[in-house]
């Protein structure tokens, strides 16, 4: 039985849970990967759109090639992706020297409408730019004798060689939540940053606007791709029933390619403009974790 605002809510003081985050280059359905390939197709590791027997579409989690041209529902409903072909996720495979691009803008077969970043770039859906390589993303104000570390082209095969645990918890007075990473083989000499993904942040009645994991949200890897995050956070883990209760359900690793944060946004464009999924957990999570607001003082 789901939660209710009249069901008994007990806070969960010093409950723990570890999670082995899943590798993906996905956020939302739509746009279906955050990821392209140079022919300017979907790269996607996460759920795949199909048509079942009875001709249902239901999402499975795989990955394949997936064209831009797929069809694009409302925000909420599900089409069939028109798969390309059958990717090979090992990162020894027969995909692993794919190149890796970010998507172009306007973001092509999207159909989430947030503006991620309203006080910095509130005209955002207006902008136009090419898809890039990883390594070529223009970042701004760059200029070579700065130094930029990615340079070499980012692979599917090296791609999928990233892992990283989270360990979540609730604080002792039940008012907080705890969240600690451990990450490697990520893109190395990379800015990362951590997001949140909240109860109705996909909710079609109404999305909330997907926010950053703490502020500042952000790591560098090493030159090995190894990096570590930390965030504590007021009631994460509210009463669903509550008004206005919004609960972290997942968290998302994503790699920065134009390498900068953006405060308490999670990037400027989303969804493959400027951030890229590489970690999540497949599925919503924390539901036995319980938190309260702190009283008021």
């Amino acid at each position: 039985m789901p939660e209710t605002a009249a069901a008994s809510w007990t806070t969960t003081p010093g409950a723990t849970e570890t999670h082995e985050l899943s590798l993906t280059t996905q956020g939302p359905l739509y746009p279906p990967s955050e990821v392209m390939d140079a022919d300017g197709n979907f790269v996607v590791v996460g759920m795949i759109n199909r048509t079942t027997l009875d001709g249902a579409t239901r999402p499975e989690w795989g990955a394949a090639v997936v064209s831009p041209d797929s069809p694009l529902p409302e925000f909420g409903a599900l089409a069939p992706y028109t798969v390309v072909r059958e990717l090979d996720p090992e990162p020894d495979g027969a995909d692993k020297d794919i190149v890796l691009y970010t998507l172009p803008l306007p973001l092509p077969c999207n159909n989430y409408r947030m503006v991620f970043a309203p006080e910095q770039l509130p005209e955002a859906h207006q902008v136009k730019r090419p898809s890039h390589a990883f390594h070529e993303v223009p970042i701004p104000d760059l200029r070579p004798e700065d130094g930029p570390k990615v340079t070499a082209p980012v692979t599917f095969g090296a791609w999928v060689r990233a892992s990283g645990t989270l360990e979540v918890g609730v604080t002792s007075d039940g008012h907080r939540g705890t969240f600690g990473f451990e990450f490697s083989r990520l893109v190395p000499n990379s800015v990362y940053t951590v997001m949140s993904l909240r109860a109705r942040d996909l909710d079609p009645a109404g999305p909330t606007r997907p926010g950053p994991l703490g502020v500042p949200n952000v790591f560098v890897t090493d030159a090995d791709g190894n990096g570590r995050y930390h965030a504590t956070l007021p009631n994460p883990f509210p009463d669903p029933g509550l008004p206005g209760a919004n609960r972290i359900i997942n968290v998302v690793v994503l790699w920065m390619s134009y390498q900068r944060s953006y405060g308490g946004a999670i990037g400027e464009f989303g969804l493959g403009g400027d951030i890229h999924a590489h970690l999540k957990l497949r599925g919503a999570s924390f539901q036995d974790l319980r938190t309260t607001a702190a009283p008021q003082s």
